[in-house]
């Protein structure tokens, strides 16, 4: 039965009790110096009128955190099919779910991605009265999972997963036979990794033994949790304090000089370029860069002074290393008004690369995580749940709400055509085995055009203005001179070269 978070009833207890209270306070007085009180003149009433839009958005504002705390505090307890004869991709692993390994391999997989939601109750925004980004900021936290996604690669051991994903074990999802010719098809087989029935989650009594796929020791494990206090000082980073540096505190701050401030839409072009800003204003990612691609090209000579840093005004030491890492952002549109089903099957098989770290998109104003699929659906980490504020600061602070127990997918048809398409390469070698892949990718579309291109040279010499990785300017695309007269009739928060 759904349900309403009791935290987030209390928050709206909390707002109406305060809002009763200061409609009771008497009107105050004011205090001139320290002789006493003053009558108010028509100059503080106009001072006075000028307050009251402020003191209006104030409320509104509390107002709309409150029902957003309890629109997405609930969520309704579903399970996702999966079917046992088609792959299920994430991120470049494939899995076929047809046996007990398969199934517990791909459970800790999809648990081990990092999730990050909507959260309540963190310190106030600078320069607004949200202490919530419930209903306004899911492309924000949608960005944020896909750079967790680049510093995960970047930092953790290759292939690493949580070492504690076994401890999340309502995972909701079941695997399907289609078209067996003992079960009718929609006939669910339960599913092998699970811990739990249909009912409430099951506890394993005392001595007796856990499941044979839980019993068994991966290589990677000693490996994986050695490397846990970096997954814990990673998460960290975006927590919801002001310090945090991928935090939605500094997100939002960098938002700014692009027009945008709290409570506002961010697209996921403008969130591509925030994130760009956001790594390079920091000093915990000094070996990483983030190259966000203009007019849906990627200009190769651009990454390399980007990252060479043999080509820099001071030259590496010894200890240092020559090429920075990057992640490659790459805006995009998939057609008009809805998703162009020429795009699918390169959609799919941009998913299956290694180099690929997600896509962030969704439905309209509704932004979603994408990070695989199977057969004609999507498969997303969706950011619409609000959940407390943690203190990050803490030690051994809880990482089970960084980490979500249930996959979800939707059909390729409801993805809207505005997205980012995100990449990672280690070094220069990397770089070059990604264009190539990611080449060949984009050549499986039917379309004429492809998505995007990748081209030899800067784009100052194709007409930019400059490179869009290094300029400080709030544009989201540079476009060629002979193309802002065009462009200038659908100028918005999003450009986008149309498909």
């Amino acid at each position: 039965m759904n349900s309403v978070s009791p935290s987030a009833v209390q928050y709206v207890g909390v707002v109406m009790q305060d809002e009763q209270v200061a409609s009771r306070r008497p009107p105050s007085l004011e205090r001139q110096g320290s002789f006493g009180f003053r009558v108010p003149q028509a100059s503080d009433a106009s001072r006075d009128a000028a307050r009251e839009p402020d003191e209006m958005d104030k409320v509104k504002a509390k107002l709309m955190s409150a029902w957003n705390n309890v629109k997405y505090g609930w969520t309704i307890k579903t399970k996702t099919s999966f079917n046992k004869i088609s792959p299920v991709t994430i991120l470049g692993h494939s899995y076929l779910l047809n046996n007990e390994d398969e199934v517990e391999r791909f459970r800790r997989d999809f648990v081990s991605r990092i999730w990050l939601t909507y959260r309540r109750e963190f310190p106030p925004l600078e320069g607004s009265t949200w202490t919530t980004d419930c209903g306004w900021g899911c492309m924000l936290r949608s960005g944020q999972m896909l750079l967790a996604q680049g510093l995960v690669v970047h930092l953790m051991p290759r292939d690493w997963t949580w070492p504690d994903a076994q401890q999340l074990t309502d995972v909701d999802f079941e695997v399907f036979r289609p078209r067996s010719p003992v079960r009718a098809g929609g006939v669910p087989i339960p599913s092998f990794g699970s811990l739990r029935g249909s009912g409430s989650p099951e506890k394993i009594p005392a001595g007796s033994q856990a499941p044979r796929c839980c019993q068994r020791k991966r290589p990677q494990s000693a490996r994986d949790r050695q490397a846990e206090p970096i997954h814990s000082k990673l998460i960290t980073w975006f927590g919801d304090q002001p310090p945090a540096p991928f935090g939605v505190h500094q997100l939002v701050e960098i938002g700014k000089s692009s027009g945008k401030k709290a409570g506002d839409w961010y697209g996921p072009s403008i969130v591509a370029h925030i994130l760009r800003k956001a790594v390079a204003k920091t000093s915990v990612a000094q070996s990483l860069a983030v190259y966000v691609a203009q007019d849906c090209t990627v200009y190769k000579e651009d990454v390399v002074h980007l990252c060479d840093l043999s080509l820099s005004q001071s030259p590496a030491g010894p200890s240092d290393q020559a090429w920075k890492s990057v992640i490659i952002l790459v805006p995009v549109r998939l057609g008009g008004e809805a998703l162009n089903p020429s795009y699918i099957e390169c959609v799919k098989n941009i998913l299956k690369l290694d180099c690929c770290i997600g896509i962030i998109g969704g439905k309209p104003k509704h932004s979603l995580y994408f990070i695989g699929f199977q057969d004609e659906q999507l498969l997303y980490l969706d950011p619409h749940f609000c959940q407390p504020v943690v203190d990050v600061a803490q030690a051994d602070f809880s990482l089970e709400s960084f980490h979500c127990s249930s996959p979800k997918k939707m059909p390729f048809s409801r993805m809207d055509p505005s997205c980012t398409i995100g990449f990672y390469a280690k070094n220069k070698k990397d770089f070059e085995s990604l264009c190539a892949a990611v080449s060949m990718a984009l050549s499986s579309s039917k379309e004429k055009y492809p998505i995007f291109t990748f081209v030899e040279g800067l784009g100052q010499d194709y007409g930019l203005e400059g490179d869009s990785s290094n300029h400080s300017g709030p544009s989201a695309h540079i476009l060629p001179p002979d193309t802002l007269s065009r462009s200038d009739n659908r100028r918005s928060s999003e450009e986008f070269v149309f498909l």
